[in-house]
C-alpha cells in the first residue's frame, strides 16, 4: 500500500504548485485532417430550465429570441450561436445524477473512463500549455466537494474541483509571473525550490515502486507521470504575457458579491486562455440545488426554489425567468470578451474556440432529463457552423461529448454507437 507519507507529499506538491494534474499524447495517426478547435470551453447554470421560455422560435438559420425569454439576452450572438433542443440523458435524471453524468457520459464511471469530457480532451490534446485545464467557479463551496456540486472529474470519483476566489485563482495562473516582474531573480528562485521537492519525490516514488507489486507499483508508476508532466509544466514559459491587475479579494460565500465575482473569472478565463496558459477551460456558476438567492437580478428567494415555480405561480415562474435571463447575460458577457480577444493566428479566441453552455436537466419542474438544454458558442476553427437552432429528437447527450471530442480534434470512440456525434454539428 502507498505510505501515508507518500500520499501526503503528492497531494501537498499539486497545492504547491497549483497545478491540475494531467498528461499529454501524440494525436492518432493516419486520420483525415479536419478543421478543429484549439480550446474548450465549458460554462455551467444550474436547475433546468422551462422550455417554453427557453426555447427559440423558428427554425434552422431562421430562429429568434422571443421578447423576454431566458435566450433574448444572447440576441447580439446569435449569428455565433447553435442553440441545440431534443439532447436527453438516457437511463438518468434529477439534480444529482444530471450533475455526474452531464460531462461524463452517466452517473457512476460515464464513458471517459470516470473522467469528465473536459478532462479527457485536455489527456488528448498535444499542448505546450502551462495547465492541462482550468477550474473557475462562482459561489461552489459551500456545501463541499460532493456529487451535486462538482462536475468536472479528474478520474473515477475524483472532482477536478473549481476554485471560486478570484484571487486565489489569479496566483495560481498568474503569481509566477507577478512576481517575476516585481523581482527578476524570484521566478528562478521558486522554480529552483520546486524542482528540488520534485525530485524528493521522485525519488521516494521510485524507491517505493521497487519494493511493491505489479498492481500497486503501476499506482506509482502513474503518480510518477504526474509529477514528471508538472516537470514539464514547471519550464513552460508564459510568452509574453503581463500579469494582469489582481482581482479584489471578496468573499465567495456573499450573494451581492456575485457580479463581480463572476466579472473577475471570466477576466481571468479569458487572459489564460489568449496567453496559451491553457486550452482547456470551465466557468461553474453555483451548483445543482442551488441555494443561491440572486437579490442582485431582482429576486428574493433562493434560484433552486424558483425553478420549481408552477404555472399556477405566474410570478414566481417569472422571477425563475429573470434569474436565467442574467445567467444567460453572464454567457453573453463571456463571449464579448472571446470576440473581443485577438487570437495570434487570426481571428478572434471565439472564432477558434469550442464553448459550451450546459445544464444538468430538463424541465425543471418535472426534474427530467428530456431536451436538456445546451448552447454551443464558437466556430471552433471551422468546425462548426453557427447561427442555427437545430432540433434532434431525443438523442442521447453521449453524442453531443462525441461531437465535442470531433470539434477539438480528439479520439470520440469512447461514446460507442454514439461516436459519430450529433447529426450535422460538426463538419466532417
Amino acid at each position: 500500500m502507498i505510505s501515508r507519507r507518500n500520499f501526503t507529499v503528492g497531494a501537498g506538491l499539486s497545492l504547491l504548485l497549483g497545478s491540475v494534474l494531467g498528461t499529454f499524447s501524440e494525436p492518432a495517426h493516419g486520420e483525415p485532417a479536419r478543421k478543429t478547435a484549439k480550446r474548450l470551453i465549458l460554462f455551467f447554470s444550474p436547475n433546468g430550465t422551462v422550455h417554453r421560455h427557453f426555447r427559440p422560435t423558428g427554425d434552422g438559420a431562421q430562429f429568434q429570441f422571443a421578447p423576454g425569454s431566458i435566450l433574448e439576452p444572447l440576441t447580439p450572438h446569435k449569428n455565433d450561436l447553435v442553440v441545440c433542443d431534443g439532447i436527453d440523458f438516457h437511463g438518468f435524471d434529477n439534480h444529482e445524477g444530471g450533475m455526474a453524468g452531464m460531462l461524463t457520459g452517466a452517473p457512476g464511471g460515464g464513458i471517459f473512463g470516470g473522467r469528465s469530457v473536459d478532462q479527457y480532451v485536455a489527456s488528448k490534446l498535444t499542448s505546450t500549455a502551462k495547465f492541462p485545464s482550468l477550474e473557475l467557479g462562482v459561489a461552489t463551496s459551500a456545501w463541499g466537494a460532493q456529487t451535486q456540486t462538482r462536475m468536472a472529474y479528474a478520474g473515477p470519483g475524483r472532482f477536478a474541483s473549481p476554485e471560486d476566489k478570484p484571487l486565489e485563482a489569479y496566483s495560481r495562473i498568474f503569481g509566477d509571473v507577478a512576481r517575476a516582474a516585481n523581482d527578476p531573480g524570484a521566478a528562478q528562485r521558486v522554480l529552483a525550490k520546486r524542482q528540488s521537492l520534485l525530485s524528493v519525490v521522485k525519488g521516494d516514488l521510485v524507491d517505493l515502486g521497487r519494493k511493491l507489486g505489479p498492481g500497486e507499483r503501476a499506482k506509482v508508476e502513474e503518480h510518477l507521470t504526474s509529477v514528471r508532466a508538472i516537470e514539464k509544466r514547471l519550464t513552460t514559459p508564459i510568452g509574453d504575457c503581463k500579469a494582469p491587475i489582481a482581482p479584489v479579494a471578496l468573499d465567495p460565500q456573499t450573494a451581492a458579491n456575485v457580479p463581480k465575482l463572476v466579472e473577475s473569472q471570466i477576466n481571468l478565463m479569458t487572459l489564460a486562455l489568449a496567453c496559451g496558459i491553457t486550452n482547456v477551460a470551465s466557468l461553474q456558476l453555483s451548483h445543482t440545488v442551488s441555494p443561491l438567492v440572486m437579490s442582485f437580478a431582482g429576486v428574493s428567494e433562493a434560484h433552486h426554489e424558483l425553478s420549481h415555480k408552477s404555472d399556477a405561480d405566474p410570478a414566481g415562474v417569472l422571477n425563475f425567468v429573470k434569474a436565467e435571463r442574467w445567467f444567460a447575460e453572464q454567457f453573453g458577457n463571456l463571449l464579448t470578451q472571446l470576440k473581443a480577444t485577438p487570437d495570434p493566428a487570426g481571428g478572434t479566441l471565439l472564432d477558434s474556440s469550442l464553448v459550451i453552455w450546459c445544464k444538468e436537466m430538463g424541465d425543471s419542474r418535472m426534474h427530467d432529463a428530456k431536451s436538456v438544454p445546451f448552447v454551443i458558442a464558437g466556430k471552433a476553427g471551422g468546425a462548426i457552423q453557427t447561427g442555427r437552432y437545430m432540433k434532434f429528437g431525443g438523442v442521447s447527450h453521449k453524442k453531443l461529448l462525441a461531437s465535442i471530442c470531433l470539434a477539438m480534434g480528439v479520439d470520440a470512440s469512447p461514446a460507442g454507437v454514439d461516436a459519430t456525434g450529433l447529426p450535422g454539428l460538426v463538419s466532417a
